[in-house]
This record gives structure tokens, sequence and C-alpha cells, in this order.
């Protein structure tokens, strides 16, 4: 039956309605696994297809990087209970693609993964020249096991930690990137795009409805891509740099906002391609142009009651919300690798200009300080995290923010005093270089406890391989100050 009505696409969908409900075998062989069937479908995919017929399936999983891996089928080879691989190695490489020697037995075997997707995350592939459907995929091991060293199994584990406790975390993060000229050859540095007016894009022009206005065919495909793949946008806003742009998202599920980052970044980065620009998440991707964050809000809401955990009935902050900032003051610099993951990454950290706080103070309203609490009502209250950089992978960025506010909960850790205006630069400082921030992840045992020892092993290896990667090339400065000078 499956095969013959998977010749039509809407027959398809009614097929996985009828013959796939929950709980099926499939689930029974994976416990851990929900299965969804054709009624998570999103409206939007439905009215994007608009009759016609599915042509591909994109079956992905979010890597080391927070890029897609996966496989593309034609649509008669895919239902939701079918059997897809991927090997283990695809978490042993550098973002240049180096595989990675470590302390693993039997490392080569290529052991294969078994993918299995989670239907509520189907979304429409806009920029695909057929109508075609991009489902995000969780990894098993043959006994059913769920693969920890997976960024998006690592997320839902801790999302389990606040479950167990009848918490429930609620998330809402900022993504801010450049649209650049399109860089062809890496060894001539990234320029601002040219807009409508013909002239190449000026910094400096935070909040201006103008600079937005310039670039805004490729902000309106960016809209209609995330129509038809039915994701939510909160509001789009010019940044400092020269085309660089904030798009943020609503407050929601960690797991949800995480899988809506993945898919934007992959939106945002086709978009930008449509109209012969670039997209870049770097950190920094411009010396003398500010650096791109993720700044994630964060609370915590009792399950039973959806009363926001971190205010008093009284609306004044709680002891769970001061525990919660004390864990992220405590054990966020141990963690820094999974917010800053790159050499670029610090370079951010860096610039005198930039306004990426290089601390983890805490104060109400402050962007100076890492950790700010911003204006809201008692039920809204957060804490904003903004020290993240937009080139994390948003499932660990997430993962370890809770992960910090978790510990210092259960541990009821007091933050220090709160910030009123600039911090000193002794407080609370966050380490400047990848290999300062990676001795310290090394010494992380809550961090690796919670985030699990053999994914916090593997991301080590992987970071200490790309920094050595990067430190081989000979840049263009060593050749304009030393090639004549020394």
């Amino acid at each position: 039956v499956i095969k013959e009505l998977q010749a039509d696409s809407s027959r398809f969908l009614l097929l996985l309605n009828d013959a796939l409900p929950m709980d099926t075998s499939c689930k029974r062989a994976f416990p851990e696994h929900k299965q969804h069937d054709a009624s998570d479908l999103p409206e939007a995919f439905k009215t994007y297809i608009d009759g016609d017929d599915i042509d591909e399936v994109e079956c992905i999983v979010p890597d080391l990087a927070g890029m897609s891996r996966g496989k593309a089928m034609p649509l008669k080879k895919f239902t939701p209970d079918h059997v897809i691989h991927l090997p283990v190695s695809i978490f042993y490489q550098t973002i240049t693609g180096a595989d990675v020697e470590m302390d693993i037995d039997n490392q080569w075997a290529e052991g294969d993964l078994i993918l299995r997707p989670d239907m509520s995350t189907a979304k429409a592939v806009p920029w695909a020249k057929e109508p075609t459907l991009q489902v995000i995929h969780d990894l098993y091991a043959r006994d059913g096991s769920p693969v920890n060293i997976a960024p998006r199994q690592v997320l839902k584990n801790v999302i389990q930690l606040y479950t167990d406790r009848g918490w429930s975390p609620v998330v809402a993060p900022e993504l801010e990137f450049y649209l650049v000229k399109p860089n062809t050859d890496p060894n001539e540095p990234i320029n601002p795009p040219v807009g409508r007016t013909g002239r190449r894009g000026t910094s400096r022009q935070s909040y201006s409805m103008s600079a937005v206005d310039d670039y805004g065919p490729v902000i309106d495909t960016i809209y209609q891509f995330a129509e038809d793949t039915g994701l939510p946008i909160d509001t789009v806003i010019q940044e400092d740099g020269a085309g660089q742009v904030e798009i943020n998202l609503t407050h929601g599920d960690p797991l949800l906002l995480a899988d809506q980052v993945f898919y934007f970044k992959r939106i945002i980065r086709e978009a930008a391609l449509n109209h012969d620009m670039f997209a870049t998440f770097m950190a920094k991707p411009m010396r003398d142009q500010p650096g791109s964050a993720m700044h994630v809000h964060q609370s915590v809401v009792d399950v039973k009651t959806g009363r926001n955990l971190v205010s008093n009935d009284d609306g004044s902050a709680s002891d769970v919300f001061h525990h919660f900032i004390g864990g992220h003051q405590r054990y966020l610099p141990e963690a820094l690798p999974l917010i800053a993951p790159y050499v670029n990454s610090y370079r951010r950290f860096l610039d005198d200009e930039s306004s990426a706080p290089t601390n983890l103070a805490w104060g109400y309203d402050n962007r100076a300080t890492g950790l700010r609490v911003p204006n809201s009502e008692p039920e809204h209250r957060r804490l904003e995290n903004r020290v993240v950089g937009v080139d994390a992978n948003p499932y660990l960025a997430i993962a370890v923010g809770l992960a910090c506010g978790y510990l210092g909960i259960t541990k009821r850790i007091e933050p220090g005093p709160v910030e009123a205006g600039e911090p000193d630069e002794d407080s609370y400082p966050i380490p400047l270089t990848i290999d300062e921030a990676l001795t310290l992840f090394e010494e992380a045992t809550d961090i690796h406890e919670i985030l699990g020892e053999t994914f916090c092993m593997i991301f080590d290896e992987v970071k200490r391989e790309e920094m050595q990667l990067f430190h081989r090339e000979i840049s263009p400065w060593e050749r304009e100050h030393l090639l004549l000078n020394v």
C-alpha cells in the first residue's frame, strides 16, 4: 500500500496519518524516540506544495558545528520508519573536514548510527527547484539507545534534568549575522555588500530602518522562506555593523528554538545567495566591524502551575533566579568553548569598539554586563546571556546555558553583587583565547557530567585539532610585518 500511494504525495500524507499512528513497533524498538504521524506536518508545508507532488526528502542531522549532514532520497523511498544510516565519524571531523585521531576503541571501524525522523520538525525547502521536504532526525545505536554525542541529544538530556524536577525551561535566541559581498578568494578580506543605493554599506547605523531597507530584497526573501517553512520571526533590526542584521525569535521550548535557529541559518544563507550576497555567521568576519552574537534569553517555568519560577509571588526576583545567575557566573567560563568554539570567536571579545561583553557580571538592563536582566514584568523575568557567539552550535549553546543554570539552582550558588554601571575589567572575566578556554573546559568536571564525558572529550579533541590547523597557517599580518622586517 505504501509503494502504491507514494506515487501521489497528497495521498502519501494521508497514508502517514492512517498507517503510522503513535506508539508503533518503531517506538517500542527505540523507546526514547517519540514517533510522529503526518498530522505533525505543518500547515505551511501543505500550503507550500499546493497539491504538487513531493519530489525529494532531505533526512538531516545537526553536526558538531551545527551544520546539516544527512541523505536526500526520492519520496518513494521515504517513510517515517524507513531505516537510514550515517557513520559515527561525522562527529570526529574538524570544521575543515579533517579527521581527528582520538582515544576511542576501534575509532575507524566506522560503525553506523541509525537515523529516526522527528516528523514534527518537517519543513519545506523553499529554495529547492522541486517541492522538497526536510526533516531533522535523531540518532540511535543499534540497541535503540540514543547517541549522546549528538548535539541535539545533548540538549535533550539537559532538558530532561529540568523535566525530572517538574520544571520547563524557556528560551529566546537573537541571531546577528552579516550580509556581505561574495568572497570567492579566502586570501581577500570580507567586505560589506552593495545595497539598493549602489553604495557599500556603512557601520554604526544601529536600528536604522533605511539600512534595513537597503537590503530589503534579501529580508523579503528571508520572510518568504520563513513563511514557507512555518517559522515565526519576532523582529528584524539593523545592528551596528555594515550589513549586519539581527533576527529575534519568540520565546518557547529550548529544543524547538534550537531547531528553529538550525533552520534559520540555512534559510538566511540561501536567501542571501538568491541575491548575489553571502550571509555569514562568523563571530568576527571583518576586522573593523563589530562581531556577531547569539544572545539567549532564559527562564524557568513550573510545569504544574505555569508560574515563572524566577519570580516570587510578590513580583521580586526569587532565590531560583539568583542561583540560576550564580551558576552562569561559576560554570560558564569553563564551558566557554561550547559558545565560542573557534579561534575567530575570541576576536569578537578583543574589539575595543565592540559591544561584546568580556565579563560575566550581571545587572538590570545593563548591556555592559555579560549577564543582563532585561526590563520586564515579573511573569516575564529572564536572564539574557550576551556572551554567546552566533557561530556556536545552537543546540550546544542553549544546552550550556541551561546546564550552568541548573547547576546553580541545585547547588544553590549565590551570584556576585549586581552591577549598576560598567563592570571593572576584573569583574568575572572570561578567557580571551580558545587555548585558555579549552584548558578550563578540560577540567570542568561538573559540566562534563551533565553534558556527557564522551561528548566533552570528542568536542575538546576536535577543537584542539582545529586550533593546531589554524596555527599552521601564515597570515597576511605575518607577511606584511615580518617578511622584510625581521
